[in-house]
């Protein structure tokens, strides 16, 4: 057996693999023995079947299997042990690729066309500028904070008069001439806020209702002729709420108010744990300190945004075998049309370069992943999940159970180790190039995230990273 690779250029080669009867009689004989115990065919005991009329029916068959089978295992074995860097998968060439007969030739020889992965050549140094946005944790949004925690840990209570963000209940009637509709819609236990009413003028009619009370209002006008809202409130099919304009009563049964929590003990415990903060300034320097740790990704992960940017930019143009590798991308997801290939296209090329320059600066920096670094962060992704639920104050056991049961899934913990590289490359980056930390609010962030704001890289006012 001969196996060799013919360049045609930088990015693109094809592969020969050329087999002779020697390489595969011993195996096809082998496995024509093997298959003669197994088939049955009729006038012969199993088993007994001659072999020739073995290699008759199914000869063709196994040696296209075997051949097969060879050229696969082969094929692979060259790549690997020739250090070959292949992008995607080794496809049947479609120039040099003579035709095959199974029944008539002896020895074979296979063609592949396989896309060749770049070199690609690149420095950061400390003229390379990029800015790190880091999020600014003033009085304003640790305020917003705490008010959010109110809202969350606050009460429900009865009152008298109805406001904007009270929950109203009661017993809702359709009217006809001023009048309750015969036969019309009931409902005995409405319930709405005001502040979900898209119209104004029907909002204000019960801003200051009280309790008993009956207003006539419409549920149309009410909620700007929203179908949805409208089938929701009056318990009707949607198809009949855009038709729905008569007029209805509301009498007012019970009126009930969001108390936010007041802001003392009980409060601080329900967030950070009982007997944890003493006091409200700690409290909010718990906050800060908890704001800085949530935040912080969101900046990392921007700045790893224009870390992206800055490295493919750095790469400049590089050469693929754009012919098979859209071959190649067709081939793992024929349901792709010739144009979603050409729209995604340079999108999977611009990711193609990223990874290679990934790889480079890991292999160039010996950068490595430890167990407990991926346990560790498994954690932290537990935690942010708690966080998002309202939960801050988990317990280490709670955190260790969940992260171990998240580790079981192997597309987690590649997802995972794909983010502690991450972190380790920014860390890198930060080393070699020249890094402005830009504070910014999160409304000045948001524009930047947007593309609003124009980013200048070299922020010569800012303190370096």
């Amino acid at each position: 057996m001969n196996i060799s690779l013919k360049n045609n250029d930088v990015a693109s080669g094809i592969l020969k693999v050329e087999i002779e009867k020697n390489d595969y009689a011993e195996l096809l004989e082998k496995n024509l023995h093997k298959l003669r115990r197994q088939v049955n065919i009729p006038g012969f005991r199993k088993g007994m079947v001659p072999l020739g009329i073995v290699k008759k029916l199914y000869g063709k068959h196994v040696l296209a299997e075997e051949i097969n089978k060879l050229v696969t295992e082969k094929l692979y074995s060259y790549i690997r042990d020739n250090g070959i860097k292949i992008l995607g998968e080794p496809l049947s060439n479609e120039t040099e690729q003579k035709p095959i007969n199974f029944d008539t030739d002896e020895d074979f020889e296979f063609c592949f066309d396989v896309a060749l992965s770049p070199d690609i050549d690149f420095e950061l140094t400390k003229k390379d500028k990029l800015i790190f946005y880091s999020l600014k944790i003033d009085d304003e949004l640790i305020d917003k904070q705490i008010d959010s925690y109110r809202n969350n840990f606050g009460s429900y209570e009865k009152v008298d008069k109805a406001g904007e963000g009270d929950v109203i209940k009661g017993i809702v009637a359709e009217l006809e001439n001023g009048e309750p509709k015969v036969g019309g819609i009931l409902v005995e236990e409405a319930v709405f806020m005001p502040s979900y009413m898209k119209g104004k003028m029907e909002q204000k009619k019960f801003i200051g209702a009280e309790l008993n009370c009956k207003i006539v209002f419409n549920p149309y006008k009410a909620y700007k002729g929203a179908e949805a809202e409208i089938a929701s409130f009056l318990n009707i099919e949607k198809i009949l709420a855009k038709d729905m304009k008569s007029d209805f009563t509301f009498e007012i049964k019970e009126i009930t108010r969001h108390k936010p929590a007041e802001l003392n003990g009980e409060l601080f415990g329900h967030v950070f744990g009982p007997d944890v903060i003493k006091d409200e300034a700690m409290f909010r320097d718990r906050i800060k300190d908890f704001l800085v740790e949530q935040l912080l990704p969101e900046s990392n992960l921007r700045f790893m945004g224009d870390v992206r940017e800055l490295l493919i930019k750095k790469v400049g143009d590089v050469v693929f075998a754009d012919d098979i590798l859209k071959r190649w991308l067709h081939h793992s997801n024929e349901k792709m049309t010739k144009e979603q290939m050409d729209a995604d296209y340079p999108k999977v090329i611009e990711d193609m370069k990223y990874h290679f320059v990934k790889d480079k600066l890991v292999k160039e920096n010996d950068i490595k992943i430890e167990e407990e670094e991926v346990d560790a962060y498994a954690k932290r992704f537990v935690k942010a999940q708690f966080v998002q639920y309202g939960i801050i104050s988990v317990t280490d056991d709670m955190l260790e159970f969940y992260a171990k049961d998240m580790l079981k899934k192997e597309e987690m913990v590649s997802n995972i180790m794909n983010r502690i590289i991450d972190e380790k490359l920014s860390s890198l980056v930060k080393e070699k190039v020249t890094v402005k930390v830009k504070e910014v609010t999160l409304e000045e962030f948001a524009k930047v995230q947007d593309g609003i704001v124009q980013q200048d890289k070299t922020a010569p006012d800012e303190a370096d990273a």
